[in-house]
């Protein structure tokens, strides 16, 4: 048997990539950290589906983050191994792509991701059958900040005295008001304006 050049050129591309490379490619590519690196190279199938989440998405350290953190979690929590997929790796970046472009918060995106999970369903499916977008009308959240802002006024008047410890009980009254789908960052502005 006459062993070539090429022929173990070839074996050597054919060959899928070790750990230990696809951990030092994922620092450097992907800009990691060290810990999420080493653990996404462990296993070649969270491996792929990390590198396709963070191609969709251009997002890969949320793609990270969510897979290594919440996905991880709440497979466990349904008795499903990783490779079973109940969340695709385009789902998990439809997903990603719904909080970076500020349509949902990460609240309600860990909510659907649990959906998700459960039911097998795309983010885009699950949000619209439960109504989950987030607001971000501030018309919208400025009614709901004046109302809730007539019917506690001695609320009111406490945070134009100097409490301003009352301002995180308004914000959680106008998140409680919208189930959670008020933005955060404009409730707050709404709330700086409206309580003067």
């Amino acid at each position: 048997m006459v062993i070539t050049e090429e022929w173990k050129e070839e074996v050597r591309r054919s060959l899928p990539e070790l750990p230990q490379s696809r951990e030092e490619r994922f620092l450097s590519q992907y800009g990691l950290s060290k810990q999420d690196a080493t653990l996404l190279a462990m296993s070649r199938t969270m491996a792929d589906y990390f590198e396709e989440v963070a191609s969709l998405t251009g997002e890969s350290k949320l793609a990270a983050n969510w897979i290594l953190n919440d996905l991880i979690f709440l497979l466990q929590e349904n008795k499903k191994g990783f490779v079973e997929y109940p969340v695709s790796a385009k789902s998990l970046a439809e997903l990603i792509r719904l909080i970076t472009k500020g349509t949902i918060s990460g609240k309600i995106a860990k909510d659907l991701l649990a959906e998700m999970v459960r039911t097998k369903k795309s983010a885009g499916e699950v949000m619209a059958e439960k109504g989950l977008e987030q607001i971000n009308d501030p018309e919208r959240i400025g009614d709901i900040v004046r109302e809730i802002m007539a019917a506690n006024p001695k609320q009111v008047e406490q945070y134009r005295k100097g409490k301003t410890a009352t301002f995180g009980w308004f914000v959680g009254q106008v998140m409680k008001a919208t189930r959670g789908q008020a933005n955060p960052q404009l409730v707050q502005e709404v709330l700086k304006k409206e309580l003067g």
